[in-house]
């Protein structure tokens, strides 16, 4: 596995989609793939210069054989921003995409990072509010955690294309790969997450019952500058649900973060 101080990726080829100008902002999806962020992408894209990759065995592109957990992920990002010079990035992590983004910052000793905005991550361990097993769940089971209204986004299986169904288990099991032992967390982020100082916003819809509102406190409150904002009438993915009042909180942080605007 290449390290932080010898990167070169020789066997490693991205797909990035970039929207906008203005400030660089990473917007890292979650185990559902890069369709769960693309209207976030968009959206934000009107005002800043949007990076959505597509993490590396999602959607068919090729996973290389050292890339096998979250920790690799977030060293493979921070190296493109490094690569690419970007500086005062924020970064927006949905679900999966929370945790790499959280990793990220904890390990970023250069600065490049100004900003985090979490979406219903995982990552850590919390004792009195465990991450629902997805992979124990059928399809109904786990839009009832996911959603608000599980009515209107449960898909049944057998409703859904051959090519598309075989999409979301190929996304499946390489999230197993990443994030399956252990569980959806890093047993050593938790307590690395005080050292992170840049601001950082939690967004959470009171509806989860993948990673509760509960689970999103205990992170917020790891964090060296970490502040929870709930979004009513919504799940694990409040920017699809409710979407207008997920991108006003990140609007807000996005330019309250800036050092641009704000210089020290």
């Amino acid at each position: 596995m290449p390290t932080d101080a010898s990167l070169t990726y020789a066997d490693l080829s991205l797909t990035v989609s970039e929207a906008g100008t203005g400030r660089p902002v990473l917007v890292l999806h979650g185990g559902g793939g890069p369709a769960t962020v693309t209207g976030l992408a968009q959206h934000l894209s009107r005002t800043a210069h949007t990076i959505t990759p597509v993490h590396p065995g999602w959607d068919g592109t090729p996973r290389p054989a050292w890339l096998t957990s979250v920790e690799d992920l977030a060293r493979v990002y921070l190296h493109t921003l490094r690569e690419r010079e970007l500086r005062d990035v924020l970064v927006v992590g949905s679900s999966l995409g929370g945790w790499i983004a959280a990793d990220m910052a904890a390990r970023d000793s250069t600065g490049t990072i100004s900003g985090l905005v979490l979406i219903d991550a995982v990552g850590v361990e919390v004792d009195a509010e465990p991450i629902a097993d997805i992979f124990a769940l059928d399809a109904r089971g786990v839009a009832e955690l996911s959603w608000h209204d599980s009515d209107r986004y449960y898909l049944d299986p057998a409703d859904i294309a051959g090519d598309e169904l075989a999409r979301r288990q190929a996304n499946m099991a390489t999230m197993r790969v990443l994030a399956g032992d252990p569980y959806m967390h890093d047993p050593e982020l938790l307590p690395r997450l005080g050292r992170i100082q840049v601001p950082t916003l939690l967004l959470w819809g009171e509806s989860d019952r993948v990673v509760t509102p509960a689970y999103g406190a205990a992170y917020a409150e790891a964090f060296g500058d970490g502040r929870l904002e709930i979004v009513p009438e919504a799940g694990h993915l409040p920017h699809i649900e409710q979407p207008d009042a997920t991108y006003a909180l990140i609007e807000a942080h996005l330019d309250r973060t800036s050092t641009r605007s704000h210089p020290s």
